[in-house]
């Protein structure tokens, strides 16, 4: 039995994480608990702990538009609040695993392995690369680049003309611990398919809209990426 500390431990994916089953011994502090902005904090909760692993899920996500509209919440938990976690981890040693996004890639051809150049498409996703750039310097972590959402689909309508690889929370919470000692970088997703195509399958009601149209006719439209690695260490 590990010890593991889950940050972001009240958000969606801890949520649906909490549900499985699993030998280890799992903790999910709160903000007040560890709080990622400040290095005492971290610092004092792992003395206590004494963990084996951390996964970083602790993130600033939607919507989208924070990212735009306060760059400097954006920055403090992302881009700092990573770093800060990275840093204590390297003190003690211990194994982690950051949760980064698809949206690193530039989305245009489509199909991206691990090793393709990155530009990332929106601030969110710059300040993620941000985080994955304190966790590369760190020898024994794991970067998992990831392409999920809840369940059930949660907007209304979907892009016809946008290609991802969306999977539900369940699916990497299922095989989450499958990851745990790997280390690099893995692309974490589902089957390449539009995201009305995928929508669909739950909720036949989704509205198909194009993404060329409502965001911008030069918005990249091929963001997929290629999951062989994830698929194999699952299996």
């Amino acid at each position: 039995m590990k010890k593991i500390i889950f940050t972001g431990g009240t958000g969606r994916f801890a949520k649906v994480f909490k549900k499985i089953k699993t030998k280890h011994k799992i903790f999910y502090p709160n903000k007040k608990v560890l709080n990622i902005n400040n290095l005492n904090s971290i610092n004092k909760y792992f003395l206590k702990i004494k963990p084996d692993y951390l996964i970083h899920c602790a993130a600033l996500s939607r919507p989208m538009s924070i990212h735009e509209n306060n760059i400097s919440k954006s920055i403090d938990i992302n881009i700092i609040g990573t770093s800060n976690i990275v840093k204590i981890c390297e003190k003690f040693k211990i194994k982690l695993i950051y949760f980064s996004t698809n949206y690193i890639y530039p989305g245009r051809k489509g199909n991206y392995k691990e090793t393709d150049p990155v530009l990332p498409i929106n601030k969110y996703a710059i300040s993620k690369l941000g985080g994955e750039c304190a966790v590369q310097m760190y020898e024994n972590s794991l970067i998992l680049r990831i392409c999920m959402t809840e369940k059930p689909f949660v907007h209304k309508q979907a892009f016809n003309d946008v290609e991802m690889n969306f999977i539900f929370h369940e699916e990497l919470a299922k095989n989450l611990m499958k990851l745990l000692n790997k280390k690099g970088i893995i692309n974490v997703g589902g089957k390449k398919q539009t995201v009305i195509k995928f929508a669909r399958k739950y909720d036949k009601s989704i509205k198909s809209v194009s993404a060329k149209k409502i965001l911008d006719k030069n918005y990249p439209l091929k963001q997929s990426m290629d999951i062989s690695k994830y698929k194999k260490i699952i299996k």
